[in-house]
């Protein structure tokens, strides 16, 4: 791509009639093909051949009337060519000749002109209806010889023409209406047939001014009718109102002309012509839309409003000539040759000679089709259009030929363009793209050469031209207005799928209003109307769908920008819009606003961002911070806060974060480690009152403790905490320790120390006791105390302490606590030698049951039965037990296998195995205990199997909830009882 928009791709071949059309893909190239080459206009020969020359000619609504040279009136329906008819006119052709034929609009009404061949008689007028082939004289219009008729347009009725104008060759106007009685129209004879008939006005002022143009139109609607009347140099223009219910109607037009100087009532052209033709051309048939007078000078071509304020001065303004074409080898030697007949298309001119047509455009005057009739047709006699129907028809004196008119406004665009007609121009072109934007950028560089710069990029942006190229031009310019509007524009023309280009128009345009702005505030207007106005239309522009969605989805580009232009008033506008509180926050922290900051941050429910900012917010707004973090505490994680909290520095800010600590810890029990370590930290540091309480809050279960403890007496002692340590050494199980550290403090802590070692660790606790008696006791001799000691202690005795006191001390002063230690000696003693007598007698005891259990015996009968499968006991091994149980041992294993445990079913399994490799290998083996290896196995499947009765043992108690049926059995018994 040489642009990033929209690219032409070129079309190779070129031809003046040739039609590009083109559309658009998803792509945004304009692919353009080349139309099939049809000439604007072209000609069809009619099935059509007279029997005679053809001398006149009329066509309307189809139907074609032609004069033959024989005399006769030749009439054919050109739809259906076989309905055809000839009337003759010998009756009238003995004493005169045919001059013209006059056919309405409608095809109906013929009006047909005679004038005598010698002085005796006069004109004649005759009337021809469609549905007769009688012809009827019109009896108040003899000695007038008629050259033009003006139709009335509007008429539909086929048995009267309604008001009609009658121009003669003396330059009288006649007004008149025929109207048919149907019954008298079928006698025979020549009666009146006009309704009435007056002269309204007269252009030739007694001389013989021949009218060669009549036509008048009433605009629906406006009440208002327009006439035009045109000789060989001058063309007639009459306007007013006409008189409804007075007969003759277009009277009261004519009368206001009265009055007026002549020359103000026509254009006079000079002209060496005895004739001119007058044409108009209507796109609804009613109100014309422009004239075409040809005379001797050219043809004029002129533009109608048809309003109120027309008049004669603006049609001439609105007129221009049009020079006859110059033949293509021009012979001076032969006079020039004007045309017979012209007919009006809507934007060429077709121009009958009598050997040739030529098509020449309007808008340029520039030839476009020219056809030569060779002598097999004889000359051309006239060139007709139907008035009704669009058709043009050239008739010669021996054929009659269609002409077909294709996309004639093919090529007019760029004539309008070329004259800067530009709205016409984009008229003309808009079913082509390429046309269509060839005007638009045509339009956009006058305008641009015109300095009209915001016009010009209005339409640039709608053409597909070079996107860069344009955007230079302004640049150059130093119109930068003028290239956001263009960037603008353009952004409305792109498709959703066009991400990158809007992404790079909406920041360009972005980019303008800043540098616009920022401008404005530099040179101190920021409080003025215009600043407010750009930054209206700045908002406006940023809440626009697609700017809104390009915005988000490029926040930091768009938000860096604003930052560089130093815009934060439009950077918060902004970031409240898209709802970006992250941004806003920022903004608002850069603008040392922590408390609006805060509110944001507690109005938006987006909790990551708590986590990005408290590190700052704590540190500047703690109390409200850690506020806003207890009420949101169920939706913030404390350990996620942690680094925001360790942080902070300073006994203020740590009060605050003790605050919050204490409510995650107490009131959500939140047990995680770090936090634990954290708020004991700060304990130590700022409020050592809470941390024995906290100490203890937590036990004396080490599992149970949730914070470090070798951290916390590493803290406490670098912060001389004697009491927290002595609580932590204790946790520790650094006993000696604790006491030792307690002793510095109190002895009544050093005893409640020495108290807590477990009861059995007895040579701890008196290890312990012994410190604290050494404290006491050493280097004081102090004997009171130390009985007083004794007394408390039950682990230590007064053989203990002795080592304490100096050798000074006699044993006079022990005499009674030495006398209590040895009586309780002695009595200790004793209660050993009654024990030892007893456990004598048990051994007694014992061997005595042992030696009667060797010997006794049970008894088995032949008739005994197994109690699991009720079978003769002595048919196979079995066991009998204490209790007299007795089991086949099959049917023990069997029972008593599903009871067992897996080491025990694995080691039975084991012993089975070992049991038949011993049986197949060796039998007779022995072992270091003189059994043989065989025995062995069996004695160790025996202790397995029949260590304990299956009733009586501890197997039964154990299972005793094991249902009787399994759920398998259970389910198969109860649907055999269903």
């Amino acid at each position: 791509m040489t642009s990033m928009f929209d690219q032409f791709e070129q079309a190779s071949i070129r031809s003046k009639n040739n039609n590009l059309s083109a559309d658009m893909n998803t792509l945004d190239y304009i692919n353009m093909t080349l139309e099939e080459d049809i000439p604007i206009f072209s000609k069809t020969k009619k099935d059509f051949t007279p029997a005679y020359k053809i001398t006149h000619a009329v066509i309307e609504n189809r139907h074609l009337v032609a004069a033959l040279g024989n005399g006769s009136i030749f009439r054919m329906d050109l739809q259906s060519p076989a309905i055809r008819d000839e009337i003759s006119l010998s009756k009238f052709t003995g004493t005169c000749r045919l001059t013209n034929l006059f056919l309405d609009p409608t095809g109906n009404h013929l009006l047909i002109t005679l004038v005598p061949t010698s002085k005796e008689g006069g004109p004649e007028l005759l009337y021809l209806s469609q549905k007769s082939n009688k012809l009827k004289a019109t009896t108040k219009f003899r000695g007038h010889e008629f050259t033009e008729v003006a139709w009335n347009n509007l008429n539909t009725s086929d048995s009267t023409t309604g008001p009609i104008l009658l121009g003669t060759s003396r330059g009288l106007i006649f007004e008149t209406e025929i109207v048919l009685d149907g019954e008298k129209f079928f006698t025979s004879g020549f009666s009146s047939i006009e309704q009435y008939w007056r002269q309204v006005f007269d252009i030739g002022k007694g001389s013989n001014t021949p009218i060669t143009g009549l036509e008048y139109f009433e605009i629906p609607g406006a009440n208002r009718i327009i006439i035009f009347a045109a000789t060989a140099t001058r063309l007639y223009y009459f306007s007013g109102k006409g008189e409804q219910d007075d007969k003759p109607t277009l009277q009261a037009i004519f009368n206001r002309y009265l009055n007026i100087p002549e020359p103000e009532t026509y254009i006079e052209v000079d002209s060496n012509l005895r004739y001119s033709k007058l044409k108009f051309y209507s796109d609804n048939l009613t109100t014309p839309n422009f004239l075409t007078w040809m005379t001797g000078k050219g043809v004029m071509y002129g533009k109608l409003q048809c309003t109120s304020t027309e008049t004669l001065s603006t049609i001439k303004a609105n007129s221009k000539w049009i020079s006859f074409p110059k033949p293509l080898y021009e012979d001076y030697s032969v006079s020039q040759k004007f045309p017979i007949a012209i007919a009006v298309t809507e934007f060429h001119v077709l121009l009958a000679y009598t050997d040739t047509v030529k098509g020449v455009c309007l808008l340029n005057e520039e030839v476009v089709y020219e056809d030569n009739y060779n002598e097999a047709f004889c000359k051309l006699i006239n060139i007709l259009k139907d008035s009704r129907t669009g058709d043009i028809w050239v008739i010669s004196e021996t054929a009659v030929f269609q002409f077909k008119v294709t996309r004639e406004e093919r090529n007019v665009w760029q004539i309008f363009a070329n004259n800067q007609q530009f709205e016409l121009a984009k008229k003309y072109s808009r079913g082509n793209e390429v046309c269509y934007n060839q005007v638009l950028i045509k339009e956009a560089d006058m305008l641009f050469d015109k300095k009209e710069y915001e016009l010009s990029a209005q339409i640039y942006a709608e053409a597909e031209s070079s996107f860069e190229e344009i955007c230079l031009k302004f640049i150059q310019a130093e119109q930068h207005d003028a290239l956001k509007t263009f960037l603008r524009r353009k952004l409305d023309n792109l498709k959703p799928q066009d991400q990158t280009q809007i992404t790079m128009i909406v920041i360009w345009v972005v980019e303008l209003y800043l540098n616009k702005m920022e401008e404005k505030r530099l040179a101190g207007l920021e409080q003025t109307i215009a600043y407010s106005d750009i930054q209206k239309e700045f908002e406006t522009f940023l809440a626009l769908n697609e700017v809104s969605k390009c915005v988000k989805n490029n926040k930091s580009t768009i938000y860096e920008l604003m930052a560089s232009h130093g815009d934060k008033a439009n950077l918060m506008k902004l970031t409240i819009v898209n709802k970006d509180f992250e941004q806003l926050i920022r903004q608002h922290i850069y603008k040392n606003s922590f408390f609006e900051a805060l509110e944001v941050l507690k109005s938006q429910n987006n909790y990551e961002l708590y986590y990005q900012f408290t590190p700052i917010l704590i540190r500047e707004v703690p109390k409200h911070m850690v506020k806003a973090l207890i009420e949101n505490s169920r939706k913030l994680s404390a350990v996620r806060l942690l680094p925001a909290l360790v942080s902070c520095e300073g006994e203020h800010h740590s009060k605050e974060v003790i605050k919050y600590l204490e409510y995650a810890i107490d009131k959500q029990k939140n047990t995680n480690k770090s936090l634990h370590n954290l708020l004991l930290s700060l304990y130590a540091k700022y409020d050592t009152s809470k941390l024995l309480d906290y100490l203890d809050a937590q036990g004396n279960e080490l599992s149970l403790i949730n914070f470090d403890v070798h951290f916390a007496l590493r803290l406490c002692q670098e912060k001389n905490l004697t009491k927290a340590c002595v609580h932590l050494s204790s946790l520790l199980g650094l006993w000696e320790s604790a006491v030792d550290i307690a002793l510095e403090i109190n002895l009544d802590l050093a005893r409640e120390i020495a108290n807590k070692p477990p009861e059995e660790d007895i040579e701890l606790r008196k290890k312990l006791w012994l410190k604290i008696a050494q404290f006491v006791v050493g280097g004081k001799n102090d004997i009171q105390k130390a009985m007083e000691f004794l007394k408390r202690c039950d682990l230590i005795r007064i053989e203990d302490i002795l080592p304490f006191f100096s050798d000074f001390v006699t044993i006079e002063h022990f005499k009674e606590a030495i006398c209590t230690s040895l009586n309780e000696y002695n009595q200790h003693i004793q209660d050993l030698k009654e024990e030892m007598e007893e456990a004598t007698k048990s051994a007694e005891t014992v061997r005595e049951d042992i030696q009667t259990f060797r010997n006794r015996c049970t008894y088995i009968n032949s008739c005994d039965v197994c109690d699991i499968c009720s079978v003769m006991i002595l048919i196979r091994p079995f066991y009998i037990f204490p209790c007299q149980h007795k089991f086949h041992s099959d049917c023990l294993r069997e029972e008593l296998e599903p009871l067992l445990g897996p080491g025990k079913k694995n080691k039975l399994s084991e012993l089975d195995k070992r049991l038949i490799s011993l049986t197949r290998v060796d039998n007779v083996s022995m072992s270091s205990t003189g059994m043989s290896n065989i025995d062995i196995c069996r004695a160790d499947i025996d202790n397995i199997v029949a260590s304990e009765c299956l009733y009586c043992g501890e197997n039964m108690i154990r299972n005793i909830d094991k249902p009787f049926l399994d759920d398998i059995e259970y389910e198969r018994i109860k649907r055999e009882w269903e």
